[in-house]
């Protein structure tokens, strides 16, 4: 476990009082707070009393490396001087406005996103956060298509709004699915787990998507308003599509008449290597959904890239929706810092690097030395370790939408090491900031060697 070394918080805050301060937090969160995806009588939350650069600090004055993103949002670390600035002078200026009147600070994060959108995805509508980023990108294919249906992959997510949670392909989609949104799940590629037989990356792509349009044909093709797909699934398993897997999702919308949705929440802004992840792939879709990245999670910012095709509907008819903080300047002059400092900090270069030259090449060092890892997968800095409890049969370390006391060790190990994991289902994933130095990695990577050696003694 390491402890910070003086007495002091980055922020210059006293240690003890910040530690006194996250004591009385807790006490009220436990209190008064209703917490997601919880039952609230089984959960201990961890208490963060302070951010800097790559690390957290936890409720009892731990400094733990931040290999989580949080909610894999924080793409360019905490506390970034630029961005805190930036959000300290627009809030001098002009905190608020409603969104009918135009603001400098989210004409220019619409000019900043739509220059690195792929194609001619050159307006952005924006929204406060990503499942209602999602909400709108369908509202937009059904009403420019007249259609309703839309396909969406089993192990993904979405957002937990109505619609973007019936949309979602894990298990927390269940206690909200009535089937009558809409919604049509497929299995899409993933050759760990091959719900196609397959041996080859080619043989699972071109078999998914054999599978996929048949499905399309046997459901009425002239039924289906829009395919939405996250270009890498992120919280489902950090599942690199095949090649020539979204070219073919992309030929089919073509072929039947349907938008091809692009979900970036979790994977853009560098989180791969390219601004967004679709750019892997040399694939346009109709509409990209962003969120997370956007600002890191500074202030809450989501949207959603609409191209040309699409803007053409809404031209002489209205658009039917709308949201109050659309455009938020306090979190469009966020979006434009955190844009500006990525850019000129290089870091999607260096998250591409990082993947490629560190981080890739030292988690599949891993897998080769621990029994417990099946797999490791990820492009840039997002990473998946499938970790099982046996590597022939693949029988995972924890089922599917379920926990385990081996999994369970494991994660206290890799807080008891340093380090922050984000973990899910018999998974942990590497999802560190895009500006992460290569020391970092390799102090992440002696935390996760610790851990994963936890997780081989639950193997009999």
């Amino acid at each position: 476990m390491t402890s910070v070394d003086a007495h002091v918080l980055p922020s210059g805050q006293d240690l003890d009082t910040a530690i006194a301060e996250g004591a009385r937090a807790y006490e009220l969160d436990r209190q008064h707070v209703f917490h997601s995806w919880s039952a609230q009588a089984q959960i201990k939350p961890m208490t963060i009393i302070a951010s800097d650069g790559q690390y957290v600090w936890d409720g009892e004055g731990t400094k733990l490396l931040d290999f989580s993103g949080q909610l894999v949002f924080t793409n360019i670390g905490h506390q970034h001087p630029k961005v805190v600035a930036a959000i300290a002078e627009q809030a001098a200026k002009l905190c608020t406005v409603a969104p009918q009147h135009v603001n400098a600070a989210r004409s220019e994060a619409a000019r900043l996103i739509a220059e690195r959108t792929p194609g001619d995805l050159n307006r952005v509508f924006f929204t406060n956060g990503g499942a209602d980023a999602v909400e709108h990108a369908v509202r937009m294919a059904r009403l420019h298509t007249g259609r309703y249906k839309v396909l969406s992959r089993y192990r993904s997510y979405h957002g937990g709004t109505d619609t973007a949670i019936n949309l979602t392909g894990d298990p927390r989609r269940y206690p909200n699915d009535y089937a009558s949104a809409g919604v049509v799940h497929f299995n899409g590629p993933f050759l760990y787990r091959s719900s196609f037989y397959a041996e080859t990356e080619e043989q699972e792509s071109q078999r998914a998507l054999e599978y996929l349009e048949r499905l399309i044909q046997h459901e009425g093709p002239s039924s289906f308003a829009a395919i939405i797909l996250e270009s890498v699934p992120g919280t489902a398993g950090i599942m690199v599509p095949p090649p020539g897997y979204m070219a073919g999702v992309r030929e089919l919308c073509d072929k039947y008449g349907m938008v091809m949705i692009a979900d970036e929440v979790m994977a853009g802004f560098g989180r791969t290597g390219e601004w967004f992840a679709i750019q892997n792939f040399d694939v346009t879709p109709d509409l990209i959904t962003f969120a997370k990245g956007v600002t890191s999670g500074y202030v809450p910012l989501g949207g959603v890239a609409i191209s040309d095709k699409i803007y053409n509907t809404f031209t002489e008819r209205a658009y039917p929706g709308g949201l109050t903080y659309s455009g938020h300047p306090l979190a469009c002059a966020a979006a434009v810092a955190t844009i500006n400092a990525m850019e000129d900090e290089g870091m999607v270069a260096n998250a591409k690097r990082i993947g490629t030259d560190v981080l890739g090449p030292g988690l599949r060092e891993l897998a080769a030395k621990h029994r417990s890892v099946g797999e490791v997968r990820g492009l840039g800095v997002f990473w998946a370790i499938e970790l099982v409890a046996d590597q022939a049969t693949r029988e995972p370390l924890a089922p599917y939408g379920g926990a385990s006391p081996a999994m369970n060790a494991t994660i206290a190990a890799c807080k008891a090491n340093g380090l922050l994991p984000f973990a899910n289902f018999n998974r942990i994933h590497a999802v560190p900031a895009c500006n992460i130095t290569d020391a970092e990695v390799a102090e992440g990577l002696q935390a996760l060697d610790a851990a994963l050696t936890v997780a081989d003694e639950h193997i009999a």
